[in-house]
């Protein structure tokens, strides 16, 4: 019988090392071959500034301002692939809002919105962009988002073997201590495809990025690349490549109100997923709000479905896998905990498969780069729908 169990356990071991060895370590065999001269000249650029473009401005009482701006003036139709872009103003495909069991309704399902809301509407025709305030230096750096990359600690559950259309999530939402000015924290859903040095990858969820935002507030984000972030890719409109079409959300704002222990569990709703006539890569928040689509044309092989889906939390800093750690704090510091749910977490975990179903996939593996220092909790049993607990503290006594 122990024999029979080391066997099976053996085997399970060996399919996911396979399973991660084909989606994060392909080498040059993995290369689809699909890249064109056309992808070749898809690299982002610094948007013009788009305070001439308001039709109307927003003071935040965060301090934000809000600039309303002409949907069709926005920073992407400055990217030199979509000069005659048409924009797509709603995705072809409309995924039913799932029913929620009982027992999720009365404890998590508080979720939240953008406190510049409160001071005022961007008017239809418009997307709502935040304005980089002059103070502030905008880092344009390219930081890479993937598994064994220098400067990156991951604790995330992955999903990978088929072709996915999408990826979704109800991330819990907090605001973790950024050690430094030049690291920031993230909670998101992932869609990626492609070899490790030069991989095509979408993201969407929370932040806190002092070097991107000026400050230390939980804002929403969507980020992409379509070369490992060597040469294209970005957060939010900081360069050409996402089309915002709606005039309610903007990317980049503060998020209110702030998950607190024992508290509200706040959440958003995190939706990424394939146009099936288009191979636009939508972003939805909420159920109901489609905030904007990554082209097809800035990617090579994700517009033809990912190889990955991911669920979970990120921290970018020189001090990962160094003495002494950053004191960055992933989640809301605390390591996993599904008892009290006093730490990160994503819930209602979905991907799109191909043939545009809705479900929670065949299989999934929790993944953490440091184990010391964040870690992860998958909880599947004797629950209706499985859960994804993670964050840690960073730098503790067993991370020196």
């Amino acid at each position: 019988m122990r024999a029979s169990f080391l066997y099976t356990l053996s085997f399970k071991g060996l399919v996911i090392f396979l399973g991660i060895t084909l989606c994060y370590v392909l080498g040059e065999g993995g290369d689809l071959g699909l890249a064109t001269p056309k992808q070749k000249a898809l690299e982002g650029t610094k948007p013009n500034t788009t305070i001439r473009h308001a039709v109307k401005s927003i003071q935040s009482e965060d301090g934000d301002i809000i600039d309303c701006i002409d949907i069709y003036k926005q920073p992407a139709m400055d990217h030199p692939a979509l000069k005659n872009h048409i924009i797509q103003m709603k995705p072809s495909y409309s995924p039913n809002k799932e029913e929620i069991p009982t027992s999720e309704q009365s404890n998590s399902r508080t979720l939240t919105t953008q406190l510049w809301q409160k001071s005022g509407k961007c008017p239809k025709g418009t997307i709502p962009v935040r304005r980089t305030q002059n103070k502030l230096k905008l880092n344009m750096k390219k930081a890479p988002l993937t598994l064994h990359q220098k400067n990156h600690s991951k604790a995330i559950l992955l999903t990978e073997g088929y072709n996915y259309a999408g990826v979704k999530g109800d991330i819990k939402v907090w605001n973790p201590y950024v050690e430094s000015d030049d690291e920031y924290s993230t909670a998101r859903v992932s869609l990626r495809s492609g070899p490790w040095y030069d991989f095509e990858s979408v993201e969407a969820g929370w932040a806190v990025n002092p070097s991107v935002y000026g400050d230390r507030k939980t804002r929403l984000f969507v980020y992409w690349t379509a070369d490992g972030a060597k040469k294209t890719g970005c957060f939010d409109l900081t360069c050409p490549g996402f089309v915002q079409t709606s005039h309610e959300i903007a990317l980049g704002a503060a998020i209110y109100p702030i998950s607190v222990v024992r508290g509200l569990p706040y959440q958003i709703t995190m939706f990424i997923f394939m146009d099936p006539e288009t191979a636009n890569l939508w972003v939805q928040y909420g159920e109901k709000i489609n905030i904007g689509y990554w082209p097809r044309h800035l990617f090579a092989t994700l517009s033809h479905g990912a190889e990955c889906a991911e669920w979970g939390g990120d921290v970018y800093s020189s001090r990962v896998g160094q003495s002494p750690h950053t004191r960055t704090a992933m989640g809301n510091g605390n390591f996993p905990d599904w008892i009290d749910q006093n730490s990160g977490y994503v819930k209602r975990m979905r991907i799109l498969d191909i043939s545009y179903n809705l479900k929670f996939p065949e299989w999934v593996y929790p993944y953490f780069d440091e184990y010391w220092c964040y870690q992860t909790d998958y909880v599947s049993d004797y629950i209706e729908d499985p859960e994804f607990y993670f964050g840690g503290p960073g730098r503790n006594p067993m991370c020196p």
